[in-house]
């Protein structure tokens, strides 16, 4: 004889039907069919009421929810979700607390809100995460700049030239140009300081045209910024954590901007790069800086971008001296090799306190370490550029 199947609901009808029988010890059954006496009862009075159909599972979901979010503003919250697809709970709710639409949600709520109506995504959409964060004290003490990866248009290709202040994370140039050259790059940060005036310092990669960490660490690019009075860093080679502000800047502007539209031409990619930076910097609450906006935090320099820049003007007590072609100079008898984008440039040796060690500068930026102690070959030490020994970036 076959089994016969049955589903939770028959066992449970005919428990109440056992219970229902006249006399029947409603303690005993429960505890031969192990259930307790409280879902004995509730089973009973169900049965009782809508008969089989009462005995279905249902859902434990509660009946009223008086502190549920009203529907304005759900729709509230995924207004600003549409309109920003890569924000997430946090953002939104202090853009409604800015907008004055009410006390809105918490930001785990407004996540859970996006995830009910399927307009979460990613991997790791809606977890927490935890930040270690640095900055610079003051606006202009440091920016960063770098250039995002290129990427293809209908006709050529963008490379996106993006510069960020440290302690602001104001974005300073969002640039659409064509190539990664010295000549595109000093034109867009003419533009900037002209704008904003000029930084202390500024920090970039192991790369062109800003250059290396080795002895030829200088370009024309570094040598016109250190004109300027503005100290050149690079990270450590293969160390992106250094500039990990501009690397989020870099996630955050494919998230919203690259990965949702397709350009013509540069002249279309440079529009939209405006018209993202104005909100990025005025309207887009950022998280590492307290849900305040960029601009908020961000003033011009006080020192302007001049109008003209004089040759350098060295102190009696230095040892000045022309570096020649192929990048050599003579000193003491010794021909030092020096980066080759100070041909033709005066760079000034500087005694220490140590006999027979000098700085070698360029105006007041030191570049290496002349030790005539040393035999020939030894001559030059070049200064390392460790931008983790002047305060976290």
């Amino acid at each position: 004889m076959p089994f016969q199947e049955r589903s939770i609901v028959s066992h449970r009808e005919e428990f109440c039907r056992l219970a229902l029988t006249p006399g029947a010890n409603i303690r005993e059954l429960c505890r031969v069919w192990m259930v307790s006496s409280a879902t004995a009862y509730k089973w009973l009075g169900r049965f009782v009421a809508e008969g089989s159909s009462g005995l279905v599972d249902r859902s434990r979901r509660p009946l009223r929810s008086p502190h549920c979010t009203d529907a304005e503003m759900e729709a509230r919250v995924l207004a600003v979700r549409l309109a920003h697809p890569a924000w997430g709970g946090r953002k939104i709710g202090k853009v409604l607390e800015w907008e004055d639409a009410g006390r809105p949600p918490s930001a785990s709520t407004i996540t859970q809100i996006i995830r009910r109506h399927g307009l979460l995504d990613g991997p790791r959409a809606g977890q927490r995460r935890d930040f270690q964060r640095f900055e610079h004290p003051a606006p202009n003490d440091l920016w960063q700049m770098d250039f995002k990866g290129h990427f293809a248009l209908q006709r050529g290709r963008c490379h996106p030239l993006t510069v960020l202040d440290d302690h602001s994370r104001y974005s300073l140039e969002l640039g659409a140009c064509g190539d990664e050259q010295t000549t595109t790059v000093r034109a867009r940060l003419q533009r900037v300081f002209d704008c904003n005036g000029l930084p202390w310092r500024m920090l970039a990669d192991n790369g062109s045209p800003w250059g290396t960490s080795g002895p030829e660490r200088h370009t024309p690019l570094t040598v016109w910024l250190m004109d300027l009075d503005i100290g050149m860093i690079h990270g450590r080679p293969y160390h992106p954590q250094t500039q990990g502000k501009e690397e989020r800047f870099h996630r955050t502007l494919k998230a919203e901007v690259l990965n949702i539209h397709a350009f013509a031409d540069l002249t279309a990619a440079q529009a939209a790069f405006d018209a993202w930076r104005e909100i990025y910097n005025t309207e887009r609450p950022h998280e590492g800086i307290g849900m305040v906006t960029p601009a908020s935090r961000y003033r011009s320099s006080e020192r302007p971008m001049p109008g003209r820049i004089d040759p350098p003007d060295y102190e009696p007590s230095a040892h000045v001296r022309k570096v020649q072609m192929h990048g050599r100079l003579s000193f003491k008898g010794r021909q030092i090799s020096c980066p080759r984008a100070f041909v033709g440039r005066t760079l000034a040796l500087r005694p220490t306190d140590t006999d027979g060690l000098f700085k070698l500068c360029y105006r007041n930026h030191v570049l290496a370490q002349i030790d005539l102690r040393q035999d020939s070959n030894k001559t030059v030490h070049h200064v390392p550029e460790q931008p983790f020994t002047l305060s976290p970036v």
